[in-house]
């Protein structure tokens, strides 16, 4: 691995910067509109009917805190997909960029600090809609932002190596169905984990998602000592995932 140039990480990010000047709109309307139809519809409507307080919560502190979560996932791995894929084999972006003295392990950097910078700050956007809800503030929260971006950081190093390694676009079904939906569903956004049989509360150990939810209602209602290794898992997994993202847009790009 050779030294990053921040020159050319910074020249491909500026790239990005403005691209994303020309469509910011639609991506903060749906980044507000969908906590608050989801808190209306899991948080009020379930909250009101069904569910009344989950591990000592009011159901809509307890989703709210959660899509946080929700908000990262589709913020990041989802663009990061099939915004590498349309880049490289329809717009052939990269093959313009790395003409430049820009190499792909910097592309990759630049592209995954982007999306977590991106998601880092939509990701907040379901904890300041709850607050309207009537979650308190706590000081906790401010390091939201920066869970947010360290969880992003990795699945946009996730969605970048699938579409570095599928064939076709209509193959990312295969990806949301089989992975992202059922680390969605398996975080502990809209149900406690420790009610589900032991093979998914073991399963839950293993997905970023859920310790990301975890982080966020630390964040809100008291870290805990553990919370300073889930940190670390965050950590590792967008370690070991943008090392990943880098070899297979090399063998992408390059072999």
């Amino acid at each position: 691995m050779r030294r990053l140039e921040p020159a050319a990480i910074t020249g491909v990010m500026s790239r990005e910067v403005a691209n994303f000047r020309t469509f910011w709109k639609a991506t903060t309307f749906s980044s507000t509109l969908e906590p608050i139809v989801y808190l209306l519809a899991f948080g009020l409507g379930l909250g009101a009917t069904v569910v009344d307080r989950v591990d000592g919560l009011d159901y809509v502190e307890f989703v709210g805190t959660g899509m946080v979560a929700t908000a990262v996932i589709f913020s990041s791995a989802l663009p990061a997909m099939f915004g590498t894929f349309v880049k490289e084999r329809f717009q052939r972006t990269y093959d313009a960029i790395l003409a430049a003295p820009v190499d792909v392990e910097e592309l990759v950097t630049a592209e995954m600090l982007w999306i977590g910078i991106r998601s880092g700050f939509f990701g907040c956007f379901p904890l300041l809609v709850t607050m309207a809800f009537g979650l308190d503030p706590a000081p906790g929260m401010l390091l939201v932002p920066l869970f947010a971006f360290i969880t992003a950081l990795g699945f946009a190093a996730f969605g970048i190596a699938v579409a570095a390694s599928v064939a076709k676009i209509d193959q990312f079904n295969y990806v949301t169905t089989l992975v992202i939906t059922p680390l969605f569903l398996v975080a502990g956004t809209f149900f406690p984990i420790d009610g589900l049989p032991e093979g998914f509360q073991w399963a839950a150990q293993v997905n970023p998602l859920h310790h990301l939810v975890e982080l966020v209602r630390g964040s809100a209602f008291g870290f805990e000592a553990t919370d300073l290794i889930r940190v670390a898992a965050l950590m590792v997994f967008a370690v070991v995932l943008w090392r990943v993202a880098v070899h297979r847009m090399e063998e992408r790009l390059i072999d």
